[in-house]
């Protein structure tokens, strides 16, 4: 029997990323120019929380997304790699679900070179408590917190290291995100009727990774959680204590795995990497 599938709701390719062909079965650990050099500063004052919790519900694959392999690496090792590779960043901490941490670290980060340490926290049922659980694990000595989505694995050091360096170079800011100004036209819509289209030069689309100082985060936490407020990123809990916020615009291909048709956008990317690398 033929499956009918809707082309408005339906993804517009194969629900299983495995099936999706010889193209993209290709081995990225074959290309030294694809390696990322591992390096810690001698005083690192940077540490990464990689948030890896999610159930990958709209991804389609049971067992979630973050260790879904492009080019033989699982997506967790492409991010976690990149903040490997910036020497201001003194820990790595990935927040998975706490039944799974071995399956993670056997699968993720033991089989890879990585310099920098790396530690494993619990997983809360919604973001925000998963970042509070990766919080915990960060010593005093760390000045910066750097959050990021496990499930972006096009993630550069270059990015990484220039967003740290913004907030170390304004004394007066508490944070910066990366994001990019939205290119698509923007409607208010209210009960399915537009009621308005707002100047999109004000509205930029947020990603990660995004950094903050260590001190103001810490609090920004302890008062969302007193409040119940729940945020719906990291830098709205500093923003309602009335912190400044930098942006840094990124590129638009640091795109998060959430369903099937990125994974095809992602293996493409990787591969161009590769076959631009051959050919230098």
């Amino acid at each position: 029997m033929t499956q009918i599938i809707d082309p408005i709701f339906e993804p517009s390719v194969l629900q299983e990323p495995t099936l999706l062909g010889e193209d993209f079965n290709f081995d990225a650990l074959a290309c030294p120019l694809l390696q990322l050099q591992g390096k810690v500063d001698k005083n690192p004052q940077t540490a990464a929380i990689i948030l890896a919790g999610g159930t990958g519900e709209r991804f389609g694959k049971e067992g979630g997304k973050q260790l879904v392999e492009i080019a033989g690496k699982p997506i967790l090792t492409w991010s976690a790699e990149a903040f490997d590779a910036v020497g201001d960043v003194g820990l790595i901490v990935i927040v998975c679900p706490e039944d799974r941490m071995r399956e993670y670290l056997s699968r993720a980060i033991d089989p890879f070179p990585f310099v920098t340490p790396v530690v494993l926290a619990p997983s809360g049922s919604i973001r925000q408590e998963s970042a509070f659980a990766g919080l915990e694990m960060v010593g005093d000595e760390y000045e910066y917190v750097v959050l990021h989505d496990g499930a972006r694995p096009l993630v550069s050091p270059e990015l990484i290291e220039h967003t740290i360096n913004t907030v170390k170079g304004n004394f007066d800011a508490d944070g910066a995100v990366v994001a990019h100004p939205a290119v698509d036209t923007l409607k208010v819509v209210e009960d399915g009727v537009i009621v308005g289209t707002p100047d999109r030069s004000v509205f930029w689309n947020a990603q990660t990774p995004q950094v903050f100082r260590t001190g103001i985060y810490r609090r920004a936490h302890a008062s969302a959680l007193s409040d119940g407020f729940v945020g719906t990123d990291d830098s709205s809990l500093i923003e309602r204590l009335g912190g400044r916020v930098l942006v840094v615009e990124g590129k638009r291909d640091n795109i998060k795995l959430t369903v099937p048709e990125d994974y095809v956008l992602l293996a493409s990317a990787v591969r161009t990497m590769l076959l631009n690398s051959e050919h230098r």
